[in-house]
């Protein structure tokens, strides 16, 4: 039964790091990054679709993105949708292909990058300690019922005080790298 706590703890704070990774991939440093657009839905034929699912995203240098559409005929969606998602891009048509140069970025917007980096990755702990809490909350319970003694409570409590602190250092990795790579030219 304690098995199957760690488990299940341990599961939700590995999705909890990769939702927390995802959502990183979003944040526009000055480096071309075909992850950047990836939150980007186009009109196409009257349904929103992922840009991901109608067009090929590559980085071919480090500043700039091009987005080959599969269908010819989405080019001017595409191109308003990454003009009207909020990423500051200036995307330009040229022979079936978008060219989107990646502008290095201010010092004024690296800080607000930053501050948005650094409220991601508290939210990202505080979802790894709700999981936490969770996993000790079932424990408790279980003694409380009589099913393990208060050393084998002990004992989990510790372990998965301990899971908690393996994930939150990965968090703080991810969050560092992150932090370097937008404060880097």
């Amino acid at each position: 039964m304690l098995d199957d706590i760690y488990r299940d703890a341990e599961n939700r704070m590995k999705k909890a790091v990769e939702a927390f990774r995802k959502e990183l991939a979003k944040i526009r440093t000055g480096r071309a990054t075909p992850a950047l657009l990836e939150g980007i839905k186009v009109n196409y034929y009257g349904n929103l679709i992922p840009i991901n699912q109608i067009a090929t995203i590559m980085a071919p240098e480090p500043r700039l993105l091009r987005v080959k559409p599969f269908d010819q005929g989405a080019i001017s969606e595409i191109d308003k949708a990454i003009k009207s998602s909020g990423l500051g891009l200036n995307p330009r048509v040229e022979k079936g292909v978008i060219n989107i140069p990646i502008p290095p970025l201010s010092e004024e917007r690296r800080k607000e990058l930053i501050k948005l980096l650094h409220k991601l990755t508290e939210d990202a702990r505080v979802s790894i300690r709700n999981i936490r809490r969770d996993a000790i909350e079932m424990i408790r319970e279980m003694e409380k019922n009589k099913e393990i003694s208060e050393d084998e409570r002990r004992v989990a409590e510790k372990k998965i005080q301990d899971l908690t602190d393996k994930y939150i250092e990965k968090i703080n990795e991810i969050m560092e790298a992150k932090e370097k790579e937008i404060m880097e030219d």
